[in-house]
């Protein structure tokens, strides 16, 4: 059905593609892998019309095509659901799926009930249940999605691109997602689906293309590969174990932090749980257990949330964040590119972010010398690859995006930092990276919370882990107990089991 042949991109003189092929079936599921940097973005781009190719050649339904805009993509039947959303927040979802192509009378006029009608059918079509009429800001994350893939539907897209498509739904959303994506294989639609969640892969697709600096790497059948080699088809190496080896921790060391009583909101549960010198605590639990409401209030930034602790012996109580900042406490948001960063600034402006204090000379002016040198070693220490500080955060993949964070809090010094998923919508080569600054770290004395919702992150990388259900910690194990039964049994029944 679709044909990508020797397609070849250029920034002026610098090469991102160098000759890809790719060719998608009709009724397939065809996955595209590749590290942040690969080139699979670029491709999609060139595929949906928002960038021009250099050379090559781009055949559907064996004719030679090449799509002077993204409208002109939609034109032939070809839909992509980007990784942002390119929702509309104010308009509902009917707006939404037909923005800028509503159905017209004779007269110019929006056939409202018609459009209205279609999506309803398209809802219908996908097993969904969302509301038509009311903004699609006031919607779920997971509905966002439904709408985006309606709307592509709406356009009558028959090659439909999934952008990381799972990275924001919990287990069951991603089911019915693929439960959806099976009834538009049925129906022969051909879907490029793009996943850095190498399990899914090998659940939902038919056959694999895979990418590597601009290149192709090769193509194959999902059934003639493993996990071990796709990876080393990505990264170039084989990765024997994505997790560093766990350190045994002193049964002397030292307490960091002790949270005596912590309650996210008044009627929800009161929990404690202490953090060693040199360890990882995981906090594990579905989504909306309250793992990372926990560490907000904590931190003094969760709304009605309560918290007695001690830090480092001393009972202390943070009424914002930026006393938990002062006193050693650093956060790596979940959402980096909202919260955790200033993406239009540069390195060095993100990494001296919340610290101008100490670079300030005569009240006015800024050490720029020494803000250099303290960003570059931060850099050197968390090993961000880019061609120097002054390069804007927006240009870098995701996982040097995460290690640019990173380095603000080592510049900052903290002593605790609190991870929320760490490794979030970053490739299988860079996680292996950022779990292996995480035990350096720790190697160093830092102390980490680890919030994750990747069942196998918070067991290849957890010391103890708290299970949280219905607002509060219902069990801590630790050792042989980490196991992945032992902690969905506690985080979906919430039987109660608190080692010390």
């Amino acid at each position: 059905m679709l044909q990508l042949s020797g397609i070849k991109k250029s920034f002026g003189k610098i090469a991102v593609l160098h000759g890809v092929d790719l060719d998608v079936r009709a009724g397939e599921v065809h996955a595209l892998l590749g590290e942040n940097g690969a080139g699979k973005s670029t491709l999609m781009k060139i595929l949906c019309g928002i960038l021009q190719p250099s050379e090559g050649e781009i055949r559907l339904n064996g004719e030679t095509r090449r799509f002077a805009d993204y409208n002109q993509a939609i034109d032939s039947g070809i839909g992509v659901v980007f990784q942002e959303f390119s929702l509309v927040p104010y308009l509902n979802a009917v707006e939404n799926m037909f923005l800028a192509r509503e159905m017209k009378n004779a007269f110019g006029l929006t056939k409202r009930a018609a459009m209205r009608k279609r999506a309803g059918e398209i809802i219908a079509q996908l097993g969904i249940d969302i509301p038509l009429n009311v903004p699609v800001r006031s919607l779920s994350v997971a509905e966002q999605q439904f709408v985006e893939i309606a709307k592509a539907l709406a356009l009558e897209a028959r090659v439909l691109v999934l952008d990381e498509p799972t990275a924001t739904l919990t287990p069951a959303e991603v089911e019915h997602l693929f439960k959806v994506m099976r009834s538009l294989r049925a129906q022969g639609v051909a879907i490029i689906f793009i996943s850095h969640h190498l399990e899914e892969i090998f659940e939902i697709c038919d056959r694999i293309t895979v990418l590597r600096d601009g290149e192709l790497v090769g193509s194959c059948e999902v059934k003639d590969v493993d996990q071990a080699r796709l990876v080393e088809m990505m990264v170039g190496r084989r990765i024997e174990s994505s997790f560093p080896a766990k350190p045994a921790i002193a049964a002397n060391a030292p307490v960091v932090l002790d949270v005596e009583e912590v309650q996210i909101a008044k009627g929800k549960p009161v929990s404690s749980f202490t953090l060693r010198s040199g360890e990882i605590l995981g906090f594990a639990g579905l989504v909306g257990s309250g793992r990372t409401e926990t560490a907000l209030s904590m931190l003094g930034a969760y709304p009605g949330g309560r918290c007695k602790l001690k830090l480092n012996g001393v009972e202390t109580r943070f009424a914002d964040p930026s006393e938990a900042l002062a006193q050693g406490i650093g956060l790596l948001p979940e959402s980096r590119k909202d919260e955790g960063l200033i993406t239009s600034f540069s390195i060095l402006q993100n990494v001296s972010l919340n610290n101008y204090g100490k670079y300030l000379f005569g009240h006015f002016f800024i050490n720029q010398r020494k803000e250099l040198e303290d960003t570059q070693t931060a850099m050197k220490q968390v090993r961000v690859k880019a061609p120097g500080a002054h390069v804007r955060v927006d240009t870098l993949s995701g996982g040097n995006q995460q290690k640019v964070v990173i380095a603000r809090w080592i510049n900052h010094q903290m002593k605790v930092l609190i991870f929320d998923e760490p490794t979030h919508g970053i490739d299988v080569g860079a996680k292996t990276e950022i779990y292996q600054l995480m035990r350096e770290f720790t190697a160093k004395g830092y102390s980490i919370i680890m919030i994750s919702s990747e069942l196998p992150e918070v067991i290849g990388m957890s010391d103890r882990v708290c299970v949280f259900k219905s607002g509060g910690i219902v069990a801590t194990v630790e050792g042989d107990a980490i196991t992945s039964e032992e902690i969905m049994t506690h985080a979906t029944t919430g039987r109660t089991r608190h080692v010390a």
